[in-house]
């Protein structure tokens, strides 16, 4: 049984759920998770990470009901189903519950992308110690972490390497693209739009980076949009008339860009590996205050995780009221052009690949997983 609670969540978990079944062709799955996942899987999810997905207290606070109906839901299939294995991706506040009662039922809980307790909420280390058996961890610096706390972690690479990789070798040529999209090929460059998977990401970064875009009038900015987001959505937010938006092509849309508007997650990385210079922005709700408070929670320097993984600052990171039209703008205008500021973040990218390695993820982590599962070892 899989618990994926976002977009990048079941991505990585559905290759996840193939690596699995080459390993173990009879496994039968049940999960929480998306399109991805249901493909690979050849089963509907239980529930729709939609469902539960949420960010912010106010969001939580709105989404307390679903929330709460998920964990049942959960709980239920856990007692009825009894999988082997429960894993575990990302999705902290949830997940963590879930593995408290699995770990009262006998089931072997394991993690594949284990929250970011390294940079805030460490309390959290003593329910995964508590509560799991195997850590599978995705950034270099991680396995250190655990393991220093008591907990079995592994690195199994990241996901997102043989990720973008394949993407890249699958691209259409840039003219084909821009057609396809209905996008104007009159020479003018791509600024990449990407305003993040969950609604109150985009609602709050969207105007932000369209307003900044709108300073650089020789180029065109597109949205790339997240696949569980309706267009609709988009254009609500953005009050835009001529606004782009494409869906099922960002890693192409990112590709094919000049320069890319990114809020900090996983898409940061993923714009890195494809080589295309950013700018990172998180405006949330935008006051001094909440940057202060998140200033003494955090223990990390930087919350992108290119400068996460290199351990320096190779791009720009805009948070809260420091992400203003003008503050993007004036970062955004060096990396649109060759300049010292764009050659240092594409040499940064070079560090960070090498140390992310060659490890394909989603085999490793199965063979991991299913070597330790005990209908596999009976096998």
């Amino acid at each position: 049984m899989l618990i994926a609670g976002e977009a990048s969540g079941d991505l990585h978990a559905s290759h996840l759920i193939s690596s699995l079944r080459s390993v173990d062709a009879d496994a039968e799955f049940r999960f929480f998770g998306g399109d991805l996942m249901e493909k690979a899987a050849r089963r509907r999810a239980d529930l729709r990470y939609e469902a539960i997905n949420v960010m912010g207290f106010s969001e939580v606070a709105r989404k307390i009901p679903a929330i709460m109906r998920g964990l049942r839901l959960a709980k239920d299939i856990l007692r009825d189903f009894r999988p082997d294995v429960l894993i575990l991706v990302d999705f902290a506040g949830f997940n963590l519950r879930l593995a408290s009662y699995a770990s009262k039922i006998g089931i072997r809980c394991d993690y594949f992308i284990p929250p970011k307790v390294w940079a805030w909420k460490e309390w959290r280390v003593r329910r995964i110690r508590k509560y799991i058996s195997h850590v599978y961890c995705i950034l270099p610096f991680e396995a250190s972490f655990f393991k220093a706390r008591g907990v079995d972690a592994k690195y199994v690479g990241n996901p997102s390497v043989q990720e973008v990789e394949h993407a890249m070798g699958h691209i259409p040529p840039k003219k084909h693209f821009m057609e396809r999209q209905g996008l104007s090929d009159d020479s003018r460059p791509i600024i990449a739009l990407l305003p993040g998977s969950r609604l109150g990401e985009i609602r709050n970064n969207l105007p932000v980076m369209i307003a900044a875009a709108k300073r650089f009038p020789d180029y065109q900015y597109v949205v790339g949009a997240a696949p569980s987001v309706p267009e609709k959505f988009y254009r609500e937010v953005a009050q835009d008339p001529g606004l782009h938006v494409v869906f099922g092509c960002t890693p192409v849309l990112v590709k094919y860009s000049e320069a890319a508007l990114v809020t900090s997650g996983t898409a940061t990385l993923e714009t890195a590996l494809i080589g295309t210079p950013q700018v990172v922005c998180y405006r949330s709700n935008g006051s001094r205050l909440t940057y202060r408070l998140m200033s003494r929670l955090l223990k990390v320097r930087y919350v992108s995780l290119p400068n996460l993984v290199v351990n320096n600052s190779i791009v720009p990171e805009l948070l809260l009221h420091q992400c203003t039209p003008d503050s993007v703008a004036r970062e955004l205008g060096p990396l649109l052009q060759p300049s010292p500021r764009r050659e240092w973040q594409l040499a940064g990218y070079r560090n960070m690949r090498r140390r992310l390695g060659n490890y394909v993820a989603a085999d490793y982590a199965a063979e991991l997983i299913a070597s330790g599962a005990p209908e596999a070892a009976k096998r």
